[in-house]
């Protein structure tokens, strides 16, 4: 199946107007403060991207960045002028012909930024210890709909927490199913290529996370996919697929559920871009300079994190109050478009 995604997105797909889907295209709008960084960008490389979703999370400036299956280079180029002149970004796929469509754009980059803070590596992501890069040593990997196409999802997660750093997370927007995949179906190239067999069941996702070290993966956004072309909707007609962005953190000893220990955090409005709210998942819309009820885990996300200078933290884990109220296993995603999005009470943890 590797073989056949390669085969796909290096020769099939000429470019994003070739998918007969709208699973690997990115439908979410572009912040106005990304689009001039956008703008910047070469032709070739736009033309060829494939992502899903968003992954610029903020205050990436100086942080060292990981993108798995970078492919063309767009979310690369596009983080590299978030991270500036002392960051620097990685991006890893096993596509030969993707990856000679970055390279072939890096001086053009360089010219265009003021400064070169890039390379590409070719290899597999469910094999990053192959690959030259040091253990810990990473502030944030993300992925833009690569990590459906792997075929060892769970050596690509435990791969992602031993490059972090502590403290550092894995941002990434992927394609999930409401209930797990045929195995038929897991076997047509081209649904597996769509980024839509290769899906894991969303549940079986948190299994995984959990499995390889992050007991509390954080839903940021999300959205239901339309399956137009009518081949491939006859195929999947009994199953429902999600675009879904989670942060997961590298913090050792997070629980498994959202326990209540009486702490809270003040958002000190200090982010670039948001000064009245902080949106840190889709359960915690933090107001500025209002004092937030928080579970153990969110406050040790935000305290232990990058996140940390921008928050003022009360209490401590020394008290137990039970779970907070609404904190449950059913599935997280909107079923319809216009519920996507939504959130809960901001004055609640959950």
């Amino acid at each position: 199946m590797q073989s056949a995604v390669q085969e796909y997105y290096g020769s099939t797909l000429k470019g994003t107007a070739d998918l007969r889907t709208s699973a690997c295209c990115d439908a979410t709008s572009v912040p106005a403060a990304l689009k001039p960084l956008l703008a910047q960008i070469h032709p070739e490389v736009l033309s060829r991207y494939y992502g899903c979703g968003l992954v610029a999370p903020p205050l990436l400036e100086g942080c060292r960045v990981l993108d798995l299956g970078c492919g063309s280079g767009r979310d690369v180029y596009l983080l590299a002028q978030l991270v500036g002149p002392r960051g620097e970004v990685v991006g890893v796929d096993m596509t030969p012909e993707q990856l000679a469509i970055a390279r072939t754009h890096l001086d053009f980059h360089a010219g265009q930024f003021g400064f070169a803070n890039v390379r590409f590596l070719e290899g597999r992501i469910e094999q990053l210890e192959q690959l030259d890069l040091e253990p810990e040593s990473f502030d944030v990997v993300i992925s833009n709909c690569v990590v459906n196409l792997s075929t060892d999802k769970l050596a690509v997660l435990a791969g992602v927490r031993r490059l972090l750093k502590p403290g550092g997370e894995f941002y990434f927007s992927d394609v999930y199913a409401d209930r797990r995949v045929p195995g038929p179906l897991q076997q047509d190239p081209v649904l597996y290529g769509e980024c839509l067999s290769g899906a894991l069941y969303w549940n079986d996702f948190l299994r995984l996370a959990r499995q390889a070290g992050f007991p509390d993966p954080r839903l940021v956004a999300d959205r239901p996919l339309a399956i137009n072309d009518p081949e491939l909707q006859a195929k999947t007609a009994l199953l429902n697929f999600f675009s879904a962005t989670y942060r997961l953190f590298r913090i050792e000893g997070l629980e498994d559920a959202c326990e209540d220990h009486g702490q809270a955090v003040i958002y000190r409005g200090s982010l670039p871009d948001q000064p009245h709210q902080l949106a840190f998942d889709k359960h915690h819309l933090i107001d500025a300079d209002r004092v937030f009820p928080v579970c153990g885990n969110t406050f040790r996300m935000l305290q232990e994190s990058r996140l940390a200078p921008h928050f003022s933290f009360i209490g401590d884990a020394s008290r137990h109050f039970g779970l907070f109220p609404g904190c449950g296993g059913s599935m997280p995603f909107d079923s319809t478009a216009a519920g996507a999005g939504a959130a809960a009470d901001a004055g609640a943890c959950c």
